[in-house]
């Protein structure tokens, strides 16, 4: 017998989650679900992201309503559109074994005018991102008259991303009679008000301590140097070679870039941020989900409402604005009572903000080291080998082809097939790390000057920290161009503009940093003449393209991120020529000024 029937669920719905694999109720579920059957008092419940929260509302409402009535009873307020799509698929599932059952998400960045279609041919359920739901309100498109309960899901976030007014303006044309179920991986003063506010004497239950982290997933921490950060997370993530995570970053430019440079790099990887249309959202989603991704790069309201099986890590590479986001950044992993590695990426200045989050979530950090080259090469080595070995042989297939397998390597010793083997994957490693240095930073290092001017560094010098180890990779030639992202040029027209004009292939071309009135290339050592030769009578919109070996022009004449007096005026002259390039390097300065906030 399933144990979800001993809840006071009706054999339909147990049926269902029986048919979609639910076995036994999480602690949250089995706590709420008899009190909200009873439907006679409002609800708070407290609990982790990744507990199953959405279960045990949704199957208390399912066995309240009544679906021979054809107008809306319950209202679902959620942040996220993906949250909001998650939701309603749940509750479809959980439904599938019930008659009549319509339930509408409401969210934007989606057609409203097909949204507006399904309420009109009629709807019990409605769940909704507060934005979209107050334009069809506002609209006069649907009545919440007779709503019997309302749910406030991850109602903290909500509150975060000032959502505050919305609420109240939706709530107030609900029935002042009508039941409200708040839930909340956390509980701060805001949450507790609206509590207050909407409430009358709430059940309040909450699974674990108010405001700590699964108890399943374990927390590291690597205090680095801001120059080495990316090189240090790309380490981390070598050295897990099964890793299937999440990468929080704080701002959107910061996502984007990190997700380029990963896949410039060769990795399974993407970016999830508010920029991007829904069709691109869920075009990354449905690649995360069928794992065709292995990191997904997320700020942290783009990945609110993600619901995705077994993530194996979720790595901070900056740390979030609020203490209380590591919570939810967390709880994507270790879902479902799997077990997850939590890892945050500091500085040595930002190293007590550790110790402000292990009081936070009544958890400790563990301080980890960054892997040498050396055991990243080891620990992929034998990743190969596990695979070689756990491979499945498809014995009638292979058969036919073993006689030339065979003869192609009679030459060959078994230890010269093992090594070829080995080695097919593994000198692409050994080649990167190849004089590999140690990035770890001691928490008392840099103090004062030294650690002064390694920040400014790391600020001035976006392009690097997203590029090789130590810079140009062996092999290839650094070029500096009068053109960057002032022109409009991102690294995919960059690149074709340097391939049109250069009459070379993309193959040959290495790392591309975009700056603002200049950018940095690399190209194959052996083509680097070609390049320069072709490019001298090219010119860009009237004015000349130059290019120089790239030399001083990065790391000096004590001038930040390598800007030279000439780069410098020269931006201030071209300025007028693009209106709008300038506002978007302002924009990301008041975006880093936001950062500091909140701690």
């Amino acid at each position: 017998m399933n144990p979800f029937s001993q809840l006071g669920l009706r054999h339909d719905i147990v049926n269902a989650l029986t048919e979609i694999g639910f076995e036994k109720p999480t602690q949250i579920q089995e706590q709420a679900i008899p009190v909200l059957l009873s439907g006679s008092s409002d609800f708070v419940g407290l609990a982790q992201t990744g507990t199953g929260k959405t279960a045990a509302f949704g199957l208390p409402l399912l066995e309240l309503l009544d679906f021979s009535e054809n107008s809306p009873q319950a209202l679902i307020l959620c942040p996220t559109r993906e949250l909001c799509l998650q939701i309603a698929n749940d509750l479809k599932n959980f439904s599938r074994n019930i008659n009549d059952v319509n339930i509408v998400a409401v969210y934007g960045g989606a057609s409203i005018s097909d949204q507006l279609r399904q309420i009109r041919r009629g709807v019990q359920i409605v769940v909704a991102t507060p934005g979209r739901m107050l334009d069809i309100i506002g609209r006069k498109a649907i009545d919440f008259s007779g709503v019997r309960y309302v749910v406030l899901d991850e109602a903290d976030e909500m509150l975060n991303m000032g959502f505050q007014e919305d609420i109240n303006d939706i709530l107030s044309t609900t029935p002042d009679e009508k039941k409200t179920w708040l839930f909340s991986a956390t509980m701060p003063a805001e949450v507790r008000r609206i509590a207050k506010n909407y409430m009358t004497d709430p059940h309040e239950l909450t699974v674990g301590t108010k405001n700590t982290g699964n108890s399943n997933i374990e927390h590291h921490y690597y205090v680095v140097r801001p120059r080495d950060k990316f090189a240090a997370f790309k380490r981390i993530v070598d050295i897990n070679p099964d890793i299937f995570g999440i990468v929080f970053c704080r701002t959107k430019i910061e996502t984007q870039e990190i997700a380029e440079a990963l896949i410039k790099d060769g990795y399974n990887a993407d970016a999830l941020h508010g920029d991007l249309s829904q069709q691109q959202r869920d075009k990354v989603m449905k690649r995360y989900r069928d794992r065709s991704l292995q990191l997904l790069i997320a700020t942290d309201v783009a990945a609110r409402g993600i619901d995705v099986n077994d993530v194996t890590h979720v790595i901070n590479f900056s740390l979030p604005d609020e203490i209380e986001n590591y919570t939810h950044r967390s709880g994507r992993t270790a879902r479902a009572g799997k077990k997850g590695i939590s890892i945050a990426l500091v500085t040595p200045k930002e190293a007590g903000k550790i110790r402000h989050i292990e009081r936070v979530i009544g958890k400790e950090f563990i301080k980890s080291t960054i892997p040498t080259g050396i055991e990243v090469c080891e620990k992929q080595l034998f990743s190969i080998i596990d695979k070689v070995k756990s491979v499945e042989v498809n014995e009638e297939q292979i058969n036919q082809f073993l006689p030339k397998i065979e003869e192609a390597f009679q030459d060959f010793s078994k230890e010269d097939v093992i090594k070829h083997l080995a080695s097919l994957e593994f000198n692409r490693f050994l080649n990167y790390y190849n004089g590999a240095q140690d990035l770890n930073s001691n928490e008392s290092e840099g103090r004062g000057r030294d650690r002064d001017r390694s920040d400014r560094g790391d600020r001035g010098s976006r392009g690097d920290r997203y590029g090789r180890e130590g810079g140009a990779q062996a092999g290839f030639s650094r070029i500096f161009v009068n053109l960057g992202s002032v022109d409009n040029f991102d690294r995919g027209s960059m690149l074709g503009f340097i391939c049109d004009n250069a009459q070379i292939s993309g193959k040959v071309v290495g790392k591309i940093d975009i700056k603002g009135v200049f950018s940095f290339f690399e190209v194959e050592s052996d083509m680097a003449e070609k390049v320069f030769n072709n490019f001298k009578d090219v010119d860009f919109k009237g004015r000349q393209v130059r290019l120089e070996p790239a030399g001083d022009r990065e790391g000096g004449s004590g001038d930040r991120g390598g800007r030279s007096r000439e780069g410098r005026r020269g931006g201030r002259e071209r300025a007028s020529e693009h209106q709008g390039g300038f506002r978007d390097f302002s924009g990301k300065r008041r975006e880093r000024r936001s950062e500091k906030k909140r701690w």
